[in-house]
């Protein structure tokens, strides 16, 4: 194997799409952003249960196509202190 390989990814190997979870997952700026579904496996393993308003919230962040800061703000407001 060349220094040059790359290996493809399972959606490429599947000939498909990756799905919407699959390309929120990045790390372009040297960051690593974790979809839903990993993030969810990675708290189930500390205990912690996502609430069924939150997952009301985040059903409607993916029909809605939030972009990541309207989905950052939504979230920061909801948790706020007002008042």
């Amino acid at each position: 194997m060349s220094k040059n390989h790359v290996t493809p990814t399972r959606a490429q190997r599947r000939g498909g799409e990756a799905s919407r979870e699959k390309a929120r997952t990045s790390r372009d700026d040297g960051g690593f952003i974790v979809g839903s579904e990993a993030m969810a496996k990675f708290n189930a393993i500390e205990g912690i249960r996502q609430s069924s308003e939150s997952m009301k919230m985040f059903a409607a962040f993916e029909r809605s196509g939030a972009s990541d800061e309207e989905r950052r703000r939504a979230i920061v407001d909801r948790h706020t202190r007002k008042g």
